[in-house]
């Protein structure tokens, strides 16, 4: 086989995991990673078994290739534009924001593709439970982490208990939007969850001008 032949035969195949995955990762987000299986999947995708099968090798190896494709839907989503802005309070808003819109705008039908994962695995042992736990902290890590610079810079006042604590104030902000517009379909929880997560930072000590995401 040609050298061509075999980029184009590659081609075709990266391509065929792109719309897989796509399926894979919106259907994870409404059913769960446990209801993630090949036989699922190719109903609701049209693709079939043996292709899915012969990409993936199996349920398992699927749900690990979800959960990396979710990952980096998220980064694109959220974390890449954040980094556009210094780290501190002004990366922090800007992850927040963009965490509460990437729910909101349904990158995944069921919401946060996370959110909803976790729930589904957090007592099942094994490599998936594992990818998903290792992806929230690092997510979570990653966000106190700019809460953290901020009280370094001054940007805000926090030792380093209080970071921990706003940390996970806000993630839990963030997380309560999700849940609670899914149950009733209305985007007010999240500008209700946005005004909360200004006023603590301003409670802090954070200047309004560097929460402008968040207005």
């Amino acid at each position: 086989m040609s050298d061509t032949a075999i980029d184009r035969r590659r081609a075709r195949g990266d391509a065929s995991r792109r719309v897989i995955l796509e399926s894979a990762t919106d259907l994870a987000s409404v059913e769960g990673l446990d209801g993630l299986t090949i036989g699922r999947l190719a109903e609701s995708s049209g693709m079939s078994k043996s292709s899915i099968a012969t990409l993936f090798g199996g349920k398992e190896g699927l749900q690990l290739a979800a959960v990396q494709a979710a990952a980096d839907i998220f980064r694109e989503a959220v974390v890449d534009p954040a980094r556009e802005l210094p780290r501190g309070i002004a990366r922090l808003a800007k992850l927040l924001r963009s965490a509460l819109d990437y729910s909101r705008d349904r990158v995944f039908t069921g919401g946060c593709f996370f959110a909803a994962t976790a729930a589904d695995m957090d007592s099942k042992p094994g490599p998936v439970r594992d990818a998903v736990r290792g992806w929230l902290r690092d997510w979570y890590g990653y966000l106190e982490a700019q809460v953290r610079f901020a009280a370094e810079a001054g940007q805000i006042r926090a030792d380093a208990a209080t970071v921990r604590r706003l940390a996970f104030e806000l993630i839990a902000l963030d997380n309560e939007a999700n849940a609670r517009s899914l149950l009733t379909g209305e985007d007010a929880p999240y500008e209700i969850a946005a005004a909360a997560m200004r006023e603590r930072l301003l409670q802090v000590g954070a200047k309004a001008e560097d929460l402008q995401s968040l207005a």
